[in-house]
This record gives C-alpha cells, structure tokens and sequence, in this order.
C-alpha cells in the first residue's frame, strides 16, 4: 500500500493503490472524454492557471471530502486528482483519497498541471 504524507520530501509517489497513474497524453484524453478534473492545489496555484473545467478542492481542506466530491462525479465515473508535477504531494494523496471513498475510476496525474501547460493543451 502506498503511503502519502505531506510532510514527504522529494517526488511523490509514482503509483497509489486502486488508482491508475497517467501522463499529459492519456489525460488530454480522460479530459477530452469528460472526465472530473480535481485540482488539489492551494488557491494562488488554482488562480495562477488550471485545466480547463477542473473542479478545485484543496486537498488539504476540510472540504475535500466524499460528500462534497459527489456534488461533482458519481462514483463509478473517471475522476482525476492533480497538482504541480512530481515535487508535488497533493495529487497522491486526492488520489488516495478517493480510491477510499469508493470511487472507482480514480485517474493519478502525476505529472500535473504544468506538464499539460508545457504540452500545450488548453487551460485557463
């Protein structure tokens, strides 16, 4: 099983249980096919530039939590959890998050944010 911490250094995790790790291309795709985006990240990363429709919830607040998420996805529907790229822990633990809310589709975009910036995808 893997083990999140924020207090983590170095890279996050590369897989998290019961999720499945994607890259930009594999995420364009989800993104393309409608699937939930979930920006883990703090408010000025959120504000700075996001994917295009991604839902933020800090993963770190109170508010991210089952009850909340499913005013966004249903459980059985493809939600992917991202944040800064590898430097960045919160994408691991919403991932490992979700897969203990019983969602089922749960997509880790480890590479984040800046890795669909830098592949030149949309984003606002």
């Amino acid at each position: 099983m893997t083990s999140v911490s924020f207090a983590a250094k170095g890279p996050s995790a590369e897989n998290v249980d019961g999720a499945t790790t994607i890259n930009a291309e594999q995420a364009k795709k989800l993104w393309k096919e409608g699937a939930t985006f979930i920006d883990t990240r703090k408010d000025s990363d959120w504000q700075a530039g996001r994917v295009p429709g991604a839902v933020h919830i800090n993963v770190k607040k109170p508010e991210f939590n089952k009850h909340e998420i499913l005013n966004h996805v249903g459980l059985n529907e493809p939600v992917v959890s991202y944040c800064n790229a590898e430097k960045c822990h919160r994408a691991a633990a919403g991932a490992k998050k979700l897969v203990g809310f019983g969602f089922t589709k749960v997509y880790y975009y480890r590479d984040g944010f800046p890795s669909w910036k830098n592949a030149g995808y949309p984003y606002e």
